[in-house]
């Protein structure tokens, strides 16, 4: 992942508002990011992209995913702005993100 590129979000689809706040994302380059906030837990998580026969939970643990980052701000909340994880998770929209 072109760590510039793989930073910026083109696409950003909210799937859980609060416990855990959640979000569906794809970077500038294409690849698919699972963002979740629990606890006060924050990670992001890269896997394959949708569209791929191969796309489901399953095809994850084949080598084919990772963690980008975690982190733990102690506050044990279960929400969190689209935002506010985004600066703590050191990501950012790309100029014309869709975001929903």
């Amino acid at each position: 992942m072109n760590t510039d590129e793989g930073r910026k979000l083109m696409r950003v689809v909210q799937t859980c508002s609060a416990s855990p706040s959640q979000w569906d994302a794809w970077t500038a380059d294409g690849q698919y990011l699972y963002l979740r906030y629990r606890h006060g837990g924050g990670c992001v998580e890269w896997h394959p992209g949708s569209g791929d026969d191969d796309d489901t939970p399953d095809s994850w643990n084949k080598g084919r995913s990772g963690l980008l980052v975690e982190w733990d701000d102690g506050t044990g909340s279960g929400a969190i702005s689209l935002e506010d994880f985004l600066a703590t998770a050191g990501l950012a929209l790309a100029p014309g993100a869709s975001v929903s």
